[in-house]
């Protein structure tokens, strides 16, 4: 009977709406709601009775809760057990009682809907009966109805009260929408970390928190996610609560019903603030390394050329380190860090980005394709070392040494390995060397020894074809567990 909560019906409406009726349905002049308990008997609803309870050795509905069909007491003078009760012999005089028990789907017998009548009467109609069923099965289901629903909010309270506890322990801003976007949640540590009155930056005003550069961009981004579902991501400048702006890392994903609707959002914004500054200064840091390196290739090929003024005979030897250094430094560049401004159009992780950088001087001639594979700069050196020699022997004696000869550069990868296939076409006719020079063993050096790899050619009449094969693995560093790949 507890899990009812009755005692909060005192008074209740709807139950007095249903007296009401049935006094006017069975023309009584008393109609009771009666919930029996283990001392009394008590009225939450009354027609045409003033008295709130009586003891429950008193009550009428204390037997009649007890059948399944409704209880006639046609007079209760003659009913021997009744005839001596109270009620009969003193006000309010009952002589005709009829009573519907009121018994939930679970077997809890609560107590009675009943009608009362001043005089005897013989039984209530056939309508009469059926609408007083009618009547006590409406107050089951107001009953029933009533206890889901609360206990459905209890239990949707405490879930939102951990929740809360939760979100308040949490070091990140955490907060909430409505499905149309709109903000009717943040814990506690936004509000510690904007330092802003609470209920301040629900709806739209959350927006007027971020750096005025930032507003328009996360509001369209906010839009997209709202529009399409997708997951929200953005780093924005959050203003604290010194009125500082902090970059933050705001991110947002929808909740979703059985039938795929979203019901809300729940995000989180998080301080990265120190974590962007120590970037910013890396790629500063980084930024000069390579810069400084780049100028070594420099000092390195200017002083090749003022050796060269002075030794004409190395002339020849020279010119072909100098292009050698020039094509590690294009690969450098190509991979190092770099600003938004100076960063190339490729991928600077992309095996076919720095290739087409090292060979652009014959980009209408070499044809490059097939798969594209990362790389970093622990294999730029290498590789340049390899393609440029090759790119250098085909200028002199190879396809590129004739107007109608080009290259055709392929690339096929696997988990294991990667394959890279030169093949020359429309050149003069070629022949294997008689020995093998210093580019020889250096691309040998470079593919070989430094990457691992293996090398096959065949000396076709009609240009060279070459055959690299390298192991993935030399193609990058293996990350360090911990490590970001940045770092």
């Amino acid at each position: 009977m507890q899990s009812f909560e009755l005692p909060a019906l005192e008074d209740d409406q709807t139950l007095k709406s249903i007296t009401d009726f049935a006094a006017t349905l069975c023309k009584a002049p008393i109609a009771l709601v009666s919930f029996v308990e283990a001392e009394r008997q008590w009225f939450p609803a009354r027609t045409g009775l003033d008295a709130r309870e009586t003891p429950r050795e008193q009550s009428f509905c204390a037997f009649a809760m007890l059948g399944d069909e409704i209880m006639v007491v046609p007079d209760a003078r003659q009913d021997p057990r009744f005839q001596n009760n109270p009620l009969v012999t003193g006000e309010p005089n009952i002589r005709f009682y009829a009573g519907a028990p009121l018994v939930s789907e679970d077997g809890i017998r609560l107590g009675a809907l009943c009608v009362i009548d001043r005089q005897p009467r013989d039984d209530l109609t056939q309508a009469e009966r059926q609408g007083l069923n009618v009547l006590a099965a409406n107050i089951m289901l107001f009953l029933t109805s009533r206890r889901s629903i609360r206990r459905s909010d209890r239990e949707l309270d405490a879930r939102e009260a951990k929740f809360r506890v939760l979100a308040d322990a949490m070091p990140q801003m955490v907060w909430s929408t409505l499905p149309d976007g709109f903000h009717d949640y943040y814990n506690a540590r936004w509000y510690e970390y904007t330092g802003v009155e609470p209920g301040s930056t629900d709806g739209e005003g959350w927006n007027g928190m971020f750096h005025p550069d930032d507003q328009e961009r996360a509001w369209s981004i906010w839009r997209h996610s709202l529009a399409t579902g997708d997951p929200y991501e953005i780093e924005y400048r959050l203003r604290d609560a010194r009125g500082e702006y902090r970059w933050t890392l705001g991110r947002a994903l929808p909740i979703r019903d059985e039938n795929g609707t979203i019901t809300r959002w729940f995000g989180t914004c998080t301080d990265i603030h120190d974590q962007k500054m120590i970037q910013v200064q890396r790629e500063v840091i980084a930024q000069e390394l390579s810069h400084r390196i780049k100028n070594i290739f420099s000092v390195i090929n200017g002083l090749i050329s003022f050796s060269t003024r002075h030794h004409p005979e190395v002339r020849s030897v020279t010119n072909d380190l100098r292009d050698r250094i020039m094509a590690l430094g294009r690969a450098h560049d190509f991979v190092r860090p770099h600003s938004e401004a100076s960063r190339p159009t490729a991928g600077q992780n992309s095996l076919q980005g720095m290739l087409g950088e090292l060979l652009h001087a014959y980009a209408e001639r070499v044809q490059i394709t097939g798969e594209d594979v990362t790389i970093d700069d622990r294999s730029a050196t290498p590789l340049a070392l390899v393609f440029h020699e090759l790119a250098t022997n085909a200028a002199k004696y190879g396809a590129l040494s004739v107007s109608d000869g080009k290259i055709q550069l392929h690339c096929i990868s696997d988990k294991n390995n990667v394959q890279l296939l030169w093949n020359e076409v429309g050149g003069p006719e070629v022949s294997p060397p008689a020995d093998a020079g210093f580019g020889t063993q250096l691309i040998e050096l470079s593919a070989l020894r430094q990457m691992g790899g293996k090398i096959s050619r065949q000396w076709d009449p009609a240009g060279l074809r070459m055959e690299l094969t390298i192991p993935c693995s030399s193609l990058h560093r293996v990350p360090v567990p911990g490590l970001r790949s940045e770092e």
